[in-house]
């Protein structure tokens, strides 16, 4: 499983393009463009899914679950189990979509 926001950030931290992504991953730039904007966790086409994770993986991405120790190590960022983006957004919806989200 892979929800939008970790697939935003694992592109950041990669530092490439959605278009970029989607040469990696052999998909269409409106695939990937979609899964972006999902909410939650991507839904979607397994073949499609399982492309877009191996990309990642090879390009030196490692998902991490909710709850789970990274296994490979290697510096990192998470999101802290209480964070709530309406104390930054000053947004009172931002905190139903982290829920979403969750």
């Amino acid at each position: 499983m892979i929800t939008a926001p970790q697939l935003r950030a694992a592109r950041a931290l990669l530092g490439i393009d959605q278009r970029k992504l989607a040469e990696l991953s052999d998909l269409s730039v409106p695939t990937i463009q979609r899964m972006e904007a999902s909410d939650g966790v991507i839904r979607g086409n397994v073949d499609s899914l399982m492309k877009l994770i191996a990309a990642l993986d090879s390009a030196g991405v490692e998902l991490i679950g909710e709850g789970a120790a990274s296994v490979a190590g290697g510096r990192g960022v998470r999101l802290k189990a209480d964070f709530n983006p309406a104390r930054i957004l000053g947004d009172r919806d931002a905190e139903a979509n982290v829920r979403s989200v969750a």
